[in-house]
């Protein structure tokens, strides 16, 4: 029988929480209940792991945290105790949904228990705050959120359809999860994940790269590079699932840099290093920036080279200054990566915009990024476009080579 796991704050929500508890047992879902909430819970035997056990579980003391008086603090502290018993309870195999209802306080803390759990278990919220910026919550995960309509507070008529469609939605999807482990159990012939990043003006070469990649034996997980899909990306990477990453595309590392809208952090290209991850790195659109419609892009940035993609998207041609500082910054995160890594470096252009005739195409800037990019030794030069499709394959089977332990190119 699948076992739905209920995160939540019995202390405010008991009564939706024993609502949700018997409507699964109905659907014929195992139910484990874990109280993240703070005060003493409304309904004091609906916990199966207590609110004493969360805190515990962060370091904390319930009783401290009772009293501390701060309940930013102290929510703080229940989402990292309720991420670490989620934690335990998949490496234990006993979860294979997680459904949580709350407010801001309760929806903050089950996107923290979730966050760390591994791309694929079903994860649903239902939250007040779904109807607005909903970042917060979801980041780069696979969290399912549904909008409350009225606030939790109480069983109702409007709250009992929507509750009763995240139970049946959570144990159909748990369902779904137990039997797909346990087909999961029985294949050992899964081939190798590898995760790609791609953007539409570098889409050539990745599908070269990832047609020379399954021929190779592998499954390629391609992200668009859009700022959530980079994050996606290095999270996969931290996850210990993939055997590879072939990062074609670090155009977000120049929203970063100069402010555009789909900048995936400072963290971006770190993980696979970090975690030892084989990885294979082109300059792939580090030719633009990405900003909104025309009349959004920042007055500071008048005068300089805009392309309008489409109605809902200008890119912005980046400078040699620019450009010389985001191959100093490729060169930098790979240089301190723990596994094997390699750049790729594209002579003849790192976009489908960048290449002669081409708005973007600007060999004084391009050259300033390639002579940074050189301060990491296993630099390799390429008298290539980005989008030829000898320069993706040769990447991918570069990476292959890496992953299999081959030294020699």
């Amino acid at each position: 029988m699948p076992t739905v796991v209920l995160i939540g704050t019995l202390d405010t929500k008991g009564e939706e929480y024993a609502w949700l508890r018997n409507r699964l047992v109905e659907l014929g879902s195992d139910v484990l209940v874990v109280d993240a909430g703070i005060k003493e819970p409304g309904v004091p035997l609906l916990a199966d792991i207590s609110n004493e056990q969360v805190a515990a579980a962060a370091g904390g003391d319930l009783r401290a945290l009772q009293e501390g008086g701060d309940r930013g603090a102290a929510v703080t502290a229940m989402g990292e105790g309720a991420a670490a018993i989620m934690t335990g309870l998949y490496a234990e195999g006993r979860v294979d949904a997680v459904l949580a209802v709350g407010g801001s306080g309760g929806s903050s803390i089950a996107a923290r228990a979730v966050r760390d759990l591994p791309i694929g278990l079903p994860k649903l919220i239902v939250s007040t705050m779904a109807s607005g910026d909903v970042s917060p919550y979801v980041g780069a995960r696979d969290v399912t959120l549904m909008y409350s309509v009225v606030d939790i507070a109480g069983v109702n008529r409007v709250s009992r359809a929507i509750l009763g469609n995240a139970a049946a939605a959570a144990a159909g999807m748990a369902k779904a999860h137990q039997l797909a482990r346990a087909v999961r159990t029985t294949q050992s012939d899964e081939r190798p994940l590898i995760g790609a990043s791609m953007f539409g003006v570098t889409t050539p070469a990745v599908d070269a790269a990832r047609e020379r990649l399954a021929e190779l034996g592998y499954e390629v997980l391609v992200f668009h590079a859009t700022g959530s899909g980079g994050r996606a990306l290095e999270g996969l990477a931290a996850s210990g699932l993939l055997a590879g990453v072939l990062d074609l595309t670090t155009t977000e590392l120049a929203d970063d840099l100069v402010g555009g809208v789909l900048s995936a952090g400072p963290d971006r290209l770190t993980a696979a290093g970090a975690n030892g991850v084989p990885q294979v790195v082109a300059p792939g659109a580090l030719d633009m920036v990405n900003f909104g419609p025309r009349d959004t892009v920042p007055e500071r940035f008048a005068g300089r080279l805009l392309y309008v993609h489409n109605p809902t998207v200008t890119l912005m041609r980046t400078t040699p200054e620019e450009m010389a500082e985001l191959g100093a910054r490729v060169a930098a995160k790979l240089g301190a990566a723990s596994g094997p890594a390699e750049l790729f470096v594209p002579l003849g252009g790192v976009s489908a915009l960048d290449a002669p005739g081409m708005d973007f195409h600007d060999p004084k800037a391009d050259a300033a990024c390639f002579e940074a990019l050189t301060a990491f030794p296993a630099t390799k030069r390429f008298d290539l476009h980005i989008n030829d499709p000898g320069f993706g394959r040769a990447m991918a089977e570069r990476l292959h080579r890496l992953i299999s332990g081959e030294d020699s190119a």
